[in-house]
């Protein structure tokens, strides 16, 4: 089955062909960061337009990258959830109306499912059953895997999620947008043991997050740093500490996990994923509990139609497909996932 899948949740266009028996035939990505750049965050209202304008040079170009023509597709995938409505209606309707267009099945995909099951587009890939964290812009969360749709949420975040601080972070300190990543970079430079930051929620039991307390201590010390001659020496000090909270937060939690489930196998993804100093913890703890921590590649921690396409192919090929109705859900526990 070759299935083309469309992701549009949020700021980036991606758009990719999964083939089941040839894998991942092509991926090509239109990020938005510079037209949100100037606002420090991202307006629905453009997002859902430049979606508008790079959807459909994007499919063209992702199926001559695959060597294949809309008549050799046999479904199409697309993200119908969570994220911004706007912007999901855009990546919906098109998937949708060039599935009836073509008569072939279409699917809406949990944009967060999407990320869960990334990692089995590499080699090895981690079997079932296996931890997942998923840890982004938009969600922290621990959840039990057993297999595609078998979900068990084990503990989330309950107020930002470590992405969502990172980024609100980095607007504090002045790093500019997107803030995340060039926090992390910063933090690479410091001093390291200038601050020691609070480790939230750590010394009770449970596997739930929360960030926005060091978001807040974050922000009172960069107060009284920012009024000492060497202030801008300080950001990294700052940076770095913050790092580390949250790095060993989820190292913390996701052992606990393991220790609680007996299972070995972790997986990591969403976009903070893609973070140096987390990769290296998680392989380190995961090591001592004699077991194993399984990533997708970097360009795929962040939104893609690689992980849609890929997901929508595997349900698909299950007998799933949506009626003829467009449908697409800003907020969608993945508690409600049929499983296959």
């Amino acid at each position: 089955m070759r299935v083309l899948g469309i992701e549009s949740s949020c700021d980036e266009t991606g758009v990719a062909v999964y083939d089941s028996d040839a894998g991942l035939l092509s991926h090509v990505l239109h990020s938005q960061i510079k037209l949100h750049s100037e606002y420090g965050g991202v307006v629905p209202e453009l997002a859902s337009r430049d979606h508008v304008r790079y959807l459909l040079p994007l499919i063209q170009q992702a199926l001559d990258q695959a060597d294949t023509s809309r008549a050799q597709l046999d479904g199409i995938a697309y993200t119908a959830g969570p994220g911004l409505i706007g912007a999901l209606m855009v990546g919906a309707s098109t998937g949708r109306g060039l599935a009836m267009a073509l008569g072939i099945p279409a699917l809406g995909v949990h944009h967060m499912e999407g990320h869960l099951l990334a990692p089995l587009l590499e080699d090895p890939a981690p079997s079932f059953p296996f931890l997942a964290l998923l840890v982004s812009g938009g969600h922290t969360m621990i959840a039990q895997v057993g297999g595609i749709g078998r979900y068990r949420i084990l503990g989330e975040s309950l107020d930002d999620a470590a992405g969502e601080a990172f980024d609100k972070t980095a607007k504090m300190l002045g790093l500019g947008y997107p803030g995340g990543p060039i926090l992390a970079k910063l933090a690479e430079s410091d001093r390291t043991g200038i601050y020691d930051f609070p480790r939230p929620m750590v010394d009770r039991p449970g596997l739930d997050f929360s960030f926005s307390g060091l978001k807040t201590y974050t922000l009172n010390t960069w107060h009284e740093a920012s009024k000492r001659p060497d202030a801008d020496s300080r950001k990294a000090d700052i940076a770095r500490a913050f790092q580390d909270a949250v790095v060993d937060t989820l190292s913390i939690k996701c052992r606990r996990a393991v220790r609680q489930t007996g299972i070995k196998t972790l997986v990591v993804a969403g976009g903070v994923g893609a973070n140096r100093q987390l990769r290296s913890q998680l392989h380190d703890m995961m090591q001592k509990e004699g077991g194993q921590v399984f990533y997708p590649r970097i360009e795929f921690c962040t939104d893609n139609g690689a992980m849609i396409a890929h997901v929508g192919c595997l349900r698909l090929q299950a007998g799933q497909h949506d009626p003829l109705i467009i449908q697409a859900r800003a907020r969608w526990p993945m508690e409600e996932l049929e499983a296959v």
